[in-house]
Order: structure tokens, then C-alpha cells, then sequence
């Protein structure tokens, strides 16, 4: 009985996407190294993997190739949270695995927002489902920190932690691409899309205690902000043109 060629490669990605041998959110060959794997040509492996997107196995990303599909890791904008809990109430495992924990002196674009000269830094990557999907790096002001360890900040969030009442957050996300080090963490191609988000937290009289940078891998994550009174525009709100 005659095969169709392209059917056959995409019977095979599938059965290698479902024996796991390439994990949700992880990014496949490019089409020129399917194409010499399968003895094929660009045209016959793009029609396999448009099969394949078709029926919601692998999504692709400009600029980052073909991955692997499988339910985003979403946070809405609507109120001070945490990613975590968002991830839990879905029922899906949060994780987190701490690379740095120390008191340091911290840059100048932080320190004097924060207010200090010595801040807690904490550098971390969240997981979600035991898959990388953010870098995050968390100041805190040094006398806020104190008393906090390394246990604590792994397992907790500072606004669990911090004995404070807070008053808000502000946040400002764009877009990036990943240098050596994130394309490591995140398990991505460098130079591949990334979001970057950078929240300030602030007490009750308006101080900030907290900034925190997230870079997250772009085609794992949305940001989902809900307009309970919209404008009469089309266009999303909060965006501004970088000078």
C-alpha cells in the first residue's frame, strides 16, 4: 500500500513527542536538520509539521523554530499575586530551584529606588510541571530581608514573608531576546524570544521594598490583563513607545 511521505514523518515526530524523548515547551530540530534526518525535502518536512500543528502537537514561534505544544503558563494582571499560586490553582506543579541568595551591594538603578546601599538579592528559576519557564531575580531591601534564609525564599514568597502591608506593584513588560546565560536556564536556542517583566512593590506610603526582574521564555508564557472598564479603542491598553 503507497505512503505518503509526509504523513510518515509526521507519524514519526508524533510517536517521539509522545514516548517523551522531547518534553512539552521544548524546541525541535530546525527543518533543515529534519529535512537531512529524514531524507526529505524543506517542502515535505513543513507539511509534516503544519499536520502536526494542526491537530495542537507543536506550535512555532518567529524567530524561535518549532516546539513542542502544551497549555501556556498564564498570569493575570488584575491583582498583586504571585505567578505560584496561579500554577496551583490550576493544578499544576510549582517549583523552585534558588541560584543565588546573598546580601550585596546592589546597582544604582536599584539601590536608589530602593533606597539603600546593601539589598538581599535572590536569583531563581521557577518550573512549572518540572520544566523551566522564568529566571527571576528578587531585591529586597536589607532591612526587610534580614532575618530571612535561603530555605525560606524557596519555598515562600516575599509577600508571604515580608512583615509588612503592601500597597501595590507596578509592572512594565517587553520584549527581549535571550543572551548565554537565560537560553541555559530556560532551555532555549540564544537569541530566542523572551518576555521581560520588571515589577517595583511598594508599602502602604508608596516606598518601594521590592524590584524584581522575570524573563520568561516567550512561547510558554502570556500575560492576561483584564479591563474592567475599557476605553473606546481598539488598541490594547497600557502600551507606550519606547524612547
Amino acid at each position: 500500500m503507497r505512503t505518503i511521505r509526509y504523513r510518515e514523518i509526521a507519524d514519526d515526530l508524533t510517536h517521539r513527542i509522545e514516548a517523551g524523548e522531547v518534553a512539552v515547551g521544548r524546541v525541535l530540530p530546525s527543518e533543515a536538520e529534519l529535512s537531512q534526518r529524514y531524507n526529505a525535502s524543506r517542502v515535505t518536512i513543513r507539511k509534516a509539521l503544519d499536520l502536526l500543528r494542526g491537530v495542537g502537537l507543536i506550535d512555532s514561534r518567529q524567530g524561535f523554530g518549532w516546539f513542542v505544544a502544551g497549555s501556556p503558563v498564564r498570569q493575570t494582571l488584575a491583582h498583586l499575586g504571585t505567578i505560584e499560586a496561579q500554577l496551583e490553582a490550576e493544578g499544576r506543579r510549582s517549583q523552585r530551584e534558588i541560584l543565588e541568595f546573598g546580601f550585596v551591594q546592589p546597582p544604582d538603578s536599584v539601590g536608589v529606588r530602593l533606597g539603600t546601599d546593601k539589598a538581599l538579592k535572590v536569583v531563581r528559576v521557577n518550573l512549572a510541571d518540572g520544566e523551566p519557564f522564568a529566571r527571576v531575580t528578587v531585591w529586597c531591601r536589607e532591612d526587610l530581608g534580614a532575618e530571612l534564609s535561603r530555605t525560606q525564599v524557596q519555598d515562600r514568597s516575599f509577600y508571604e514573608l515580608l512583615p509588612i502591608e503592601f500597597g501595590g506593584a507596578t509592572q512594565t513588560i517587553g520584549a527581549d531576546a535571550a543572551g548565554e546565560l537565560d537560553a541555559e536556564l530556560l532551555q532555549v536556542p540564544v537569541g530566542s524570544p523572551v518576555l521581560v517583566c520588571e515589577r517595583v512593590t511598594a508599602d502602604k506610603l508608596g516606598k518601594a521594598v521590592l524590584i524584581s526582574e522575570y524573563v520568561f521564555a516567550a512561547h510558554r508564557t502570556e500575560f492576561i490583563v483584564d479591563l474592567a472598564h475599557p476605553e473606546a479603542s481598539i488598541a490594547p491598553g497600557g502600551l507606550r513607545l519606547v524612547e
